[in-house]
């Protein structure tokens, strides 16, 4: 859908200036991801017999 604006819609739009770069520069986002993936199985002593084992995954993510 394409929409044309007036001159009397453009007139009502408000702009705002953004921070010079010097101030973005300290203010900084970082992200501390854990992440494991953990499975084990075991088959010991045993003659023609399977071993299965589901993996457990665990993902945490701390954003300051």
């Amino acid at each position: 859908m394409d929409k044309n604006l007036t001159y009397a819609e453009l007139d009502t739009e408000m702009v705002s200036l953004l921070p010079s770069k010097e101030t973005l520069f300290f203010n900084y986002n970082w992200a501390n991801i854990y992440a494991s993936n953990s499975s084990v199985a075991l088959n010991a002593a045993t003659v023609l017999s399977q071993a299965n084992s589901a993996a457990v995954q665990t993902i945490v993510v701390g954003q300051g």
